[in-house]
């Protein structure tokens, strides 16, 4: 055997880190690692080169432009992040390294489940539901603000409120919108809104920010005052990518505060020009009234007749419905006399003749009279009879007839010798009187 030739293969370099390269790409696959971002640098081509390290170890990071636009946040040395990366082997260096996809803050994607968790539970429970929110009123009387009293949203809500509104009453009720305890102020503001009832709608507002900053607005203390309010509220919470659970409680939301002040207040130029609009078409409604019932007078007076000349002709239209309604009274009377002559003239005709009706009459006259006393001693009959029945069946009868009726002293009638006991005393009852007696002995049946 040749003392050069080896039993193990030779592999080249390249075919070496790019077997490594596929090993580690498919055992470890696409992960969320986190730690400290350092020597972080911007190539010209816009792609992002930093290492991710923690107290143990660190490791090179690639971020490609198309992936870095993205991002919602800036990179910078120093910020704890967790990035979601394909570990891989950079093959012209031979350098281990992540390819990264995104990359979010540190503790951020725990906000984010906690963030999606209260917003699942809250829309399952009715809470974002259209049916419940209140239309804002179309014209407050008093605008109420809920945010900080150094915020740049208030400066914002009060600039865009003045120019669209400047008459309008603006009542501030501060809340801190950051940091502990920022959530239980807003819900103790909105609480002291509805208490004073000072304001016709309520905006809840600041400007924008990470989740963090705008995390007091995710509380459910903020959500359930927003939803127990009495007076309507419009959530003008971050910018127009920044989403709250406030602002899915809400009656409104605006993306911005600004857009909440707009929302909630019509533009007095705007409303000046409705007005004037209203007002000429109004004019021009009257204006036309007017004109149609001119014509309507012109007409009027073109058919308009002479007082005598109405006069004369209403005074020949009563002659002739005088003389119709003379004709028309001798005519009915006439008819009526002729009438009257024929009904004379049958009552006498009926009157000479024999009158069968009347014979009728008296023969049936006769017969009611001999049928009503023939059925009046009949009924007398069996009713006699009913009486003497009834006269021998009675207890008198029975008596009558030489029984007697037993009683105990109780009053209980005694039908039956088991009903009696020696030395039991009895009432004797006959036709005429009583007597008393007392049982010596029993007979047996």
């Amino acid at each position: 055997m040749n003392e050069t030739s080896s039993p193990w293969p030779v592999l080249p370099v390249s075919l070496l880190v790019s077997s490594a390269r596929l090993l580690i790409e498919r055992h470890l696959g696409l992960a969320w690692i986190s730690g400290e971002v350092s020597n972080l640098s911007r190539a010209p081509s816009g792609h992002v080169y930093f290492l991710l390290k923690d107290e143990q170890a660190q490791v090179r990071c690639v971020l490609f432009r198309q992936k870095a636009q993205l991002l919602g946040f800036a990179l910078k040395d120093g910020l704890r992040v967790e990035v979601r990366a394909t570990p891989t082997i950079y093959e012209a260096r031979g350098e281990f390294q992540l390819n990264v996809e995104t990359a979010r803050v540190s503790g951020l994607g725990a906000l984010y489940e906690q963030f999606a968790r209260l917003k699942a539970r809250l829309e399952t429970a009715g809470w974002f539901a259209p049916a419940r929110k209140r239309a804002l009123p179309r014209f407050p009387r008093a605008v109420g603000i809920i945010t900080s009293r150094g915020a740049a949203a208030l400066s914002d809500v009060l600039t865009t409120l003045a120019r669209r509104m400047p008459s309008l009453p603006v009542i501030l009720y501060p809340a801190s919108v950051q940091g502990s305890g920022a959530a239980v102020e807003i819900a103790a503001a909105i609480a002291a809104a509805n208490t004073r009832a000072e304001v016709d709608v309520l905006i809840v507002c600041r400007g924008g920010g990470s989740i963090e900053d705008l995390w007091a607005f995710n509380e459910e203390i903020v959500a359930r005052a927003v939803l127990d309010s009495r007076i309507p509220v419009v959530s003008g919470v971050g910018h127009e990518t920044d989403f709250t659970i406030c602002d899915f409680v809400a009656d409104g939301r605006a993306p911005t505060p600004t857009g909440a002040a707009a929302l909630v207040v019509l533009e007095r130029t705007a409303l000046l020009t409705t007005a004037a609009t209203l007002c000429a078409r109004w004019r021009r409604t009257v204006e036309r009234s007017l004109e149609v019932r001119m014509q309507r007078l012109d007409a009027a007076s073109r058919r308009l007749v002479h007082p005598s000349a109405r006069l004369g002709a209403q005074s020949e239209r009563v002659g002739s419905l005088a003389q119709r309604l003379t004709r028309a009274a001798a005519a009915s009377q006439a008819l009526r006399q002729r009438e009257l002559t024929l009904c004379g003239q049958t009552l006498v005709r009926l009157l000479r003749g024999p009158s069968q009706r009347r014979a009728a009459l008296d023969r049936l006259q006769e017969r009611w009279q001999r049928g009503g006393s023939e059925r009046v001693a009949a009924l007398a009959r069996r009713l006699a009879g009913l009486d003497l029945g009834l006269k021998h069946l009675g207890p008198q009868g029975v008596l009558d007839r030489g029984y007697s009726i037993v009683t105990t002293a109780a009053g209980s009638i005694v039908q039956d010798v088991a009903q009696t006991a020696v030395g039991q005393p009895l009432t004797l009852r006959f036709a005429r009187g009583g007597a008393d007696a007392q049982v010596t002995r029993k007979i047996p049946k």
